[in-house]
């Protein structure tokens, strides 16, 4: 009987240690969301490769992973699969669960993919979920031990997009701010991210987003490179050379723009890799998260 007790004591305590936070990002009705019919539920599936994946997100959130010991700095990780699938796992809770291991709050964001069927504008809904994502983060930033001038935006693929999308974009979206809070991230991470609509992009997020005719005015504004400006929060970008899904010229583009406006920038090309890759390259022994860390050490965010 002892023996039972401290067992389940134990699986107790790791569960709980496992246990994380899920916060809607919204309270009430989801803005410029229509009524899903019946039959539209969100799906979660584990591929064979291991990989999670979610599509069909009617309801956003953030699932918050809490360090033991804060050390004030926060991240919202926006996870890829060219706005169609979220690759929640990969480049999500596993990336945040390493965030936590150093002392950063960490929030995956599982943002709603474009879908007429659900919204009256599919162009502005995921933009619109990183503002507010933002918003309640630095908002309530008391309540998670983080410092307001400490949190960043992180993205892979087509979530780099997204990340980069609020990194140009922060001030120029209405979401309900009535206390004027800054919606501008201090950071931003991108790891082989989509950043142009134009020539060199990734065809199936641009169609996704902005359907099969987008205009010449929707192609430039989501080209974000185009909008970096002195006041574009500094960047970490990571990519592989030999990327034929993202072609690494988008990397490039946005890391050449921010050196032109003298913002901070630091990027990482490997050889090889290809796309997706997560946290781990496996074509070389190099790892970029710990790469990260000494970056983020070096500008104090760490």
């Amino acid at each position: 009987m002892k023996r039972l007790l401290i067992l389940t004591t134990l699986l107790f305590v790791v569960l709980n240690a496992n246990a994380q936070e899920v916060i809607p990002l919204y309270k009430g009705t989801i803005p410029g969301s229509k009524t899903p019919p019946a039959n539209f539920k969100e799906n979660i599936v584990t591929g064979k490769d291991g990989v999670s994946r979610v599509s069909r997100v009617t309801d956003p959130t953030l699932t918050v992973f809490a360090p033991a010991k804060p050390n004030g700095t926060a991240i919202i990780i926006c996870p890829g699969g060219g706005y169609s699938i979220l690759a929640i796992g990969k480049e999500g809770y596993d990336v945040a669960k390493k965030f936590a291991e150093v002392g950063v709050t960490a929030f995956v964001l599982k943002y709603r993919l474009p879908n007429d069927t659900i919204m009256v504008d599919k162009t502005m809904a995921p933009l619109q979920d990183a503002l507010q994502a933002i918003y309640l983060v630095r908002k309530n930033a008391s309540v998670w031990g983080i410092q307001t001038n400490k949190i960043g935006i992180m993205g892979f693929s087509a979530g780099g997009h997204l990340a980069s999308s609020l990194s140009v974009h922060y001030g120029d979206m209405k979401i309900d701010n009535q206390e004027n809070v800054s919606l501008r991230p201090d950071f931003s991470v991108l790891v082989y991210p989509v950043i142009s609509f134009g020539t060199v992009t990734h065809a199936g997020s641009v169609k996704r987003l902005l359907g099969d005719e987008p205009t010449q005015a929707q192609r430039n504004y989501f080209s974000n490179q185009n909008h970096i400006n002195a006041q574009t929060p500094p960047a970490f970008l990571v990519h592989a050379n030999n990327d034929v899904t993202v072609p690494v010229k988008n990397s490039l583009m946005y890391n050449e723009n921010l050196a032109k406006f003298k913002v901070p920038a630091e990027m990482h090309i490997y050889q090889a890799g290809g796309h997706g890759f997560g946290l781990n390259n496996k074509t070389t022994k190099e790892v970029w998260f710990d790469t990260l860390k000494n970056w983020m050490t070096a500008n104090n965010w760490l």
